[in-house]
């Protein structure tokens, strides 16, 4: 049987077995998450394993980046499932601080990145991006790690710490890897776990309707030739609402009207009272 990885709950154990790995000259890895780990947060584990010496997985509901309080209670909380996940991959350390490990009283410090969080999600979910961009710069620093991995998936939130750790000279390396997909092509995500079966057989239209958009956009079609059809199949697949259907460019996320230059394909959009975002190159 294999062991799962330790269990890590406070800064000062973890940081105590970094600086031991540091003096060896490990590289160590970080992969930060919610937990509820599915297959797109362990294609993470892979690359971080292929890359680092010593890796850690951080599990962490992080409270500053709902924007609804049932939202927050709701999610899935799955740590003793995660740790098993884990144990196939010789994960060092899981560490799994508390609320107040992460934010002690008197906690008042915010991070927050300007422009790239005025839109797409942003715009429509106000502060969720300082909390992630919050709690993103405390687990750097907690961890102590030389790389970080994010998923693509959400690829506003890689770009906004990619700023993040540019602009405060953090001295970690941001590696970005690919969205990983339900046979369907639904993208992987905790939320996907909150649908109902009539839900989860609707979803994957979302990302069907993306792949012709972006085929469509390749061709030199202008997007709002594309939107309003794309949307009305949506909701009559059973979409309730998209929030946004957008072309943006892939590092500034700008706003366009034709594929110029390096550019992704943006959704959200709400389902069984689920949200659920994608993006895809274009």
């Amino acid at each position: 049987m294999v062991n799962g990885p330790e269990i890590v709950r406070a800064r000062d154990d973890l940081r105590a077995r970094v600086d031991a790995w540091h003096a060896d000259g490990a590289v160590v890895g970080v992969v930060p998450t919610m937990g509820a780990l599915h297959d797109g947060h362990l294609s993470l584990v892979e690359a971080a394993k292929r890359d680092c010496d010593r890796v850690i997985v951080t599990l962490f509901v992080n409270p500053r980046q709902f924007n609804s309080a049932s939202d927050l209670a709701t999610y899935p909380r799955t740590e003793e499932s995660d740790a098993a996940k884990l144990a196939p991959f010789g994960v060092d350390a899981l560490y799994a601080p508390s609320v107040t490990e992460v934010y002690p009283a008197g906690f008042c410090t915010t991070v927050s990145v300007a422009g790239l969080t005025d839109v797409l999600c942003g715009a429509h979910r106000p502060g969720h991006f300082d909390g992630v961009a919050t709690v993103v710069t405390k687990l750097f620093t907690q961890t102590k790690a030389d790389r970080a991995y994010f998923g693509q998936k959400d690829y506003q939130q890689l770009q906004v710490v990619r700023r993040m750790a540019m602009d405060l000279d953090l001295e970690v390396t941001i590696v970005g890897c690919p969205t990983v997909r339900e046979t369907d092509g639904l993208a992987m995500s905790p939320r996907n776990l909150k649908l109902t079966d009539e839900g989860r057989a609707a979803a994957p239209a979302l990302a069907r309707e993306m792949r012709t958009m972006a085929l469509q956009l390749r061709r030199g079609e202008p997007l709002y030739a594309l939107r309003g059809a794309a949307v009305e199949r949506l909701e009559g697949a059973g979409f309730e609402k998209v929030e946004y259907l957008e072309l943006r460019g892939a590092e500034d996320l700008e706003l366009l009207e034709r594929a110029v230059g390096p550019a992704r394909l943006f959704a959200a959009a709400w389902l069984d009272g689920v949200r659920l975002i994608d993006n895809i190159e274009v």
